[in-house]
């Protein structure tokens, strides 16, 4: 999830700043409150901010059943809601959302939106990101990097 990875690299308030409000479905709060959470993100979530909104996900889609709870309920609710955008990394997930016309961004996209806007300095939220579990290629954290170096 990206909002579990804002949270551990501390850069949450990119989201209402590019985004206002965030909405997401009771799966994605229970994967994020769940024991295998990183104990700072179930904190977090204790006195979670006023701008992050937790709605129920419509009835059960049987079309996205290959997929995992969360991203389930953040197609189905952005699809019962007509959402702008969807905010997914799991590639199954992102395949399944881009077929029903989504546009969609994750935590790589978001650092890339803000850094343009001036909201954070991208290499030390790289660096930050990699010592995480976040798994992304490194070709494609080179190329963020590159567009965001001159800054």
């Amino acid at each position: 999830s990206p909002l579990n990875y804002l949270i551990l690299i501390n850069l949450t308030q990119i989201l209402p700043n590019l985004f206002g409000q965030i909405l997401i479905p009771q799966a994605v709060l229970q994967e994020l409150q769940s024991t295998s959470a990183p104990d700072v993100v179930r904190q977090w979530l204790i006195n979670r901010p006023s701008w992050l909104a937790v709605q129920a996900a419509p009835q059960e889609d049987p079309t996205l059943a290959n997929l995992d709870d969360g991203e389930r309920e953040v197609i189905a609710l952005g699809q019962e809601l007509k959402a702008d955008l969807l905010i997914l990394d799991e590639s199954r997930g992102r395949q399944v959302a881009a077929s029903r016309g989504f546009n969609i961004t994750g935590t790589i996209g978001l650092l890339d939106k803000a850094g343009a806007r001036g909201l954070i300095d991208v290499p030390d939220a790289i660096d930050r990101l990699r010592q995480t579990s976040f798994r992304a290629s490194p070709r494609l954290l080179n190329f963020l990097l590159s567009r965001h170096s001159a800054e």
